[in-house]
């Protein structure tokens, strides 16, 4: 029961979160929710079924292959939803036979050569956090379905003060990569809410943006260089930080989900350590007032290094759970400003007197570290909401700054109309989370009571909202990738002629077909 519970939740247990009688009472109330349901007491877990030849093949490669039950569970699925509540009913088919921990790139590329020769299918596994289906590899077909666990790729391999870049093995944790350069007087700037588990070469793969994007750009905007095995020989990218030469080939692996190649190494712009860091609060009376607010910012500045903005709903059921800071109606919006001690005064001041013009009302700093100190703890509340019987997913989305008012309220629409017609009446909250002079991201949580068959209660929900954000011109994601999940939308978004040239990117990195199969390719 406890293997189960571990790979069935986010985190560390020690950080779980427990829900107040007043919001468990709140569930009941306002949705619906039941109670608890108990999790199954074992995995389904299928027999590992690499043929004793491949398997030897595979081990020659790389002497740390594992096939033991538990290792293959905790190899299962990522984290969406979905992936928690099929695992909580015992449900895990998705299991790899095997796990592969290599230790370098040459083990990882023999490895790959030993696929393509016993046709093995192969997902690429980095912090396990993946939220669209991104390690549900279709295995029909191969004769078997290998975890390609990359936690032994660690280390920081050098740092350049001169350029400011980092070059670091694709396995290393983000809070040990932090820890490292930190120490060195350097930051990458990166701090998705998965930033506790996962990966340098997930966040690269997946094109991940964290909460200061607006101040230190997405992470795939820090990419300079990388180097990736692919079943075909190795790829290494990236001689200057800007090209002519041809098409930039980096742009290929980056957000590719391990389709065309695994990223091993990456060399990443840093920046040097802030020495203050300043968040406040703001609310303004609605969520047009505050939208036009950060728009302001992002287009004529002062721009921060952290800008978001929660809608009504957000705003007051944070406030009422302790997750935000009280706010007596309106918008939060968080301001925060990171540099040296002069920057952080200078924009504060400036951010103060804009913000102040442009409708808002200050809330102090209280409320902008209340929120900061709660950054990872959105996972472990869904944790506790799936406990008490509760639906809670998130989904996110991108437009240009004319849309978004369409988007927001299409997508909400869309949600609180399927769900409310299956009987289960839902809470939408959204935010704005990463802003562009053209546009921004839309970030919604929905919680609602569980139906009967929660996985297909969350699919039909997901539908809709995903045909909602593919007829306003939205994209399907902004940051938490395509996955399997995304994939008949993404098809839609780039077109047949796209599709075709990625699987003639595809057929020419990988002409087995075996690096995730079913995953992000239209």
């Amino acid at each position: 029961m406890n293997e189960l519970r571990h790979v069935a939740r986010w985190g560390d247990p020690a950080d779980a979160v427990t829900l107040s009688p007043g919001v468990r009472d709140l569930l009941g109330s306002a949705l619906g929710v039941r109670g608890p349901r108990p999790a199954a007491e074992k995995a389904d877990l299928h027999p590992a079924s690499l043929p004793p030849a491949a398997l030897a093949d595979l081990v020659t490669a790389c002497p740390r292959v594992h096939t033991d039950d538990a290792t293959r569970l905790a190899h299962a699925a990522g984290k969406s939803t979905e992936d928690l509540l099929r695992l909580r009913a015992g449900q895990a088919h998705d299991a790899p036979d095997a796990v592969a921990r290599p230790g370098s790139h040459d083990e990882v590329a023999a490895l790959l050569a030993a696929c393509a020769r016993q046709h093995v299918a192969v997902v690429p596994f980095g912090g396990g956090t993946s939220v669209v289906g991104g390690l549900a590899a279709r295995r029909d077909g191969f004769a078997g379905l290998l975890a390609l666990d990359l936690g032994g790729l660690d280390r920081l391999i050098r740092v350049d003060p001169v350029s400011r870049t980092a070059t670091a093995e694709a396995g290393l944790r983000a809070p040990q990569a932090e820890r490292l350069l930190n120490a060195q007087g350097y930051t990458l700037g990166h701090f998705p809410q998965s930033f506790e588990y996962a990966s340098l070469g997930g966040f690269a793969a997946t094109r991940s943006s964290g909460q200061a994007s607006a101040g230190y750009g997405r992470f795939d905007r820090m990419v300079v260089g990388l180097k990736a095995a692919t079943p075909v020989g190795t790829v290494e990218l990236g001689r200057a930080p800007e090209s002519a030469a041809g098409p930039d080939l980096r742009q290929l692996l980056l957000g590719s989900e391990g389709v065309f190649g695994v990223i091993t190494e990456l060399t990443l712009r840093v920046r040097p350590n802030p020495a203050e860091r300043h968040y406040t609060g703001w609310v303004f009376p609605d969520f047009v007032t505050g939208g036009d607010a950060v728009r302001s910012l992002a287009q004529d500045g002062p721009l921060p290094t952290v800008l978001r903005l929660s809608d009504e709903a957000e705003t007051a059921i944070n406030a009422a759970t302790g997750s935000g800071p009280a706010a007596d109606g309106g918008c939060l919006a968080v301001v925060g400003v990171e540099g040296t001690k002069g920057e952080v005064a200078a924009r504060s001041e400036a951010l103060h007197a804009r913000l102040t013009a442009l409708g808002g009302a200050p809330l102090g700093e209280a409320a902008g570290e209340h929120w900061r100190a709660g950054r990872y703890r959105a996972p472990y509340l869904r944790d506790a909401l799936l406990d008490a019987g509760a639906l809670a997913e998130t989904l996110e989305t991108a437009t240009f700054w004319d849309r978004l008012p369409q988007t927001y309220a299409a997508v909400r629409e869309a949600l609180v109309t399927t769900l409310a017609d299956a009987g289960t009446p839902p809470l939408v909250l959204c935010h704005i989370s990463h802003v562009y002079d053209t546009g921004a991201s839309l970030y919604f949580t929905v919680v609602a009571a569980q139906a009967d068959d929660p996985v297909a209660q969350w699919r039909a929900a997901k539908t809709a909202a995903a045909d909602a954000i593919a007829a306003t011109g939205a994209t399907i994601t902004h940051h938490h990738g395509v996955g399997r999940d995304h994939r008949p939308w993404y098809g839609r978004e780039i077109g047949p002629v796209g599709a075709a040239a990625l699987r003639g990117v595809k057929e020419a990195l990988d002409p087995y077909g075996i690096l995730n199969p079913g995953i992000l390719l239209p």
